[in-house]
């Protein structure tokens, strides 16, 4: 059994450094083929959905705010198990500890499903480029999280070249394609929605801000995603 600690960090930075601190500890097993890396990085965004919706939905923190996690694993046939009843999180701001463990117990009720489940994004169409692909944003809430563009094949087919999204986990997305049968491009995407967890490959916060600078560039848009400093013990 293995415990996965992610010393002092800010939200705006968890995600990145909890993926970082597992495959540093499972080095060696991924070298060694006893683990594949695809498996961690697969394992940490699971993880990352959970502590999103702690941090964001229940808790909402600030990006600034200063957390620290904990977590039991157990790697059993090359699969990590999180152990999610041993996860402990501390909140270093002005919020009572027994609020902060009152959530943490009620999002451990449905933890298993919260980790599981694909991502709901809502889009929004930000524009066309001039070669006549469509580029959209992605937002969980009123939070704008990631960007991705498509190719409209016809009235019955679009493809989706690149995208990635920030939060609850950095990943990116790129060649599949949504059937329309009959309905708009955007009830397409919306209907297909799930499609967008199901491909996605699950990376750094460098490389999914990357993706989606490139895709905003390809309608004008000069955008930089915010690089926050961890604060590390």
């Amino acid at each position: 059994m293995g415990t996965l600690r992610s010393g002092y960090i800010i939200v705006g930075a968890y995600a990145d450094k909890v993926r970082r601190v597992m495959f540093a500890q499972l080095r060696d097993h991924v070298r060694e083929g006893i683990i594949k890396g695809s498996e961690v990085a697969f394992k940490v965004a699971q993880l990352n959905k959970v502590l999103y919706k702690v941090f964001v939905d229940e808790l909402r923190l600030g990006k600034g705010d200063l957390v620290r996690i904990s977590v039991d694993y157990e790697l059993k046939d090359g699969v990590i198990e999180w152990l999610f009843d041993t996860l402990k999180i501390e909140v270093f701001k002005r919020m009572p500890d027994d609020e902060v463990k009152t959530v943490l117990e009620r999002v451990k009720e449905g933890i298993k499903a919260v980790a599981e489940a694909a991502v709901v994004f809502n889009v929004e169409r930000l524009g066309e480029t001039e070669d006549g692909d469509l580029v959209y944003v992605m937002k969980l809430g009123d939070r704008e999280v990631g960007a991705f563009i498509i190719t409209p094949v016809d009235n019955e087919l679009v493809f989706v070249k690149k995208g990635a999204a920030l939060e609850p986990t950095p990943m990116v997305v790129e060649k599949f394609k949504i059937e329309c049968r009959g309905v708009s491009i955007e009830d397409a995407i919306k209907e297909n929605i799930d499609k967008f967890s199901s491909n996605a490959k699950y990376v750094s916060l460098n490389d999914a801000a990357k993706i989606i600078e490139l895709v905003k560039k390809r309608v004008g848009i000069e955008y930089k995603v915010e690089r926050l400093e961890e604060f590390e013990e």
